[in-house]
């Protein structure tokens, strides 16, 4: 294991951003292959659902009495970003631990082991704003947007997105056998998350004694406040309490992974 230096010759923001350097290196010779990722999954999603299935929904109490394309738009951004966020901080993460071992190079240096972590989630949200507004554009010319609030829904699916991100660092950050955690959390948590927590039906068709399960997921939370955005809907106690919600996630999936960042690049 490497052992960052003592010596610190550049500032926590300054490291953190040499890091995201490191990524937009990488990334401004490789975007081609990230297109998919970076917004054009959940457009799929939107054409197939919004302007295909949808139009077979009528607009009633469960769409907000909205079309079902515009009720859909919002929450696939934010489950979108939810996806994206775990993407880039599962197999991605474990690999500068365990394969490419590019943390423990970096924290060779002046760089700690903290400013990796940084870098990787300053990144992490550059990219999930970037996809959101890709999304956004894209799905303003199918008439998805009722309003300017699709700009907000943007800032939500950035900050679900990165919920998600950090709690999966965190897991990733403790991982050293990939074959079963990440497996288990694909298929048990994300998929299950995307069709239960309110992205494609209200949550109220779901039986009474599971709906708490939807109440954990962050991206419901992220779900609703994309709609009140564009939809209106929500008290201003139930939106502070959303992003309350999602805001300690963040905080409390940061801690961890910090501390297993620390312990798993110093010696």
């Amino acid at each position: 294991m490497a052992t960052a230096s003592a010596a610190r010759v550049v500032g926590p923001l300054h490291g953190a951003w040499l890091r995201v350097e490191g990524h937009w290196t990488w990334y401004r010779r490789h975007w081609v292959s990230t297109l998919y990722s970076t917004g054009l999954q959940p457009v799929v999603f939107l054409a197939a659902m919004g302007l295909g299935f949808g139009s077979q929904v009528k607009a009633g109490p469960a769409t907000g009495g909205v079309p079902y394309l515009v009720y859909l738009a919002p929450a696939l951004l934010v489950a979108g970003a939810a996806q994206l966020g775990i993407g880039e901080s599962s197999y991605p993460v474990l690999s500068g631990f365990k394969w490419q071992k590019d943390y423990l190079a970096v924290t060779a240096t002046p760089v700690s082991p903290g400013q990796v972590l940084g870098g990787h989630l300053i990144w992490t949200t550059l990219r999930l704003t970037t996809a959101g507004l890709v999304y956004g554009l894209i799905a303003l010319l199918f008439g998805a947007w009722p309003n300017a609030g699709a700009l907000i829904v943007v800032l939500v699916g950035t900050l679900t997105g990165l919920a998600c991100a950090v709690l999966v660092t965190a897991l990733a950050a403790y991982t050293f056998d990939e074959g079963q955690r990440f497996g288990l959390l694909f298929r048990f948590v994300l998929t299950p998350m995307t069709l239960f927590s309110g992205t494609f039906f209200p949550i109220t068709q779901i039986p009474v004694f599971l709906r708490w399960l939807a109440w954990l997921s962050p991206l419901w939370h992220g779900t609703e406040l994309a709609r009140a955005a564009t939809l209106g809907g929500l008290g201003a106690g139930a939106v502070l309490g959303h992003l309350a919600y999602l805001i300690v996630l963040v905080l409390v999936g940061w801690a961890i992974a910090h501390r297993g960042f620390y312990r798993r690049l110093v010696a």
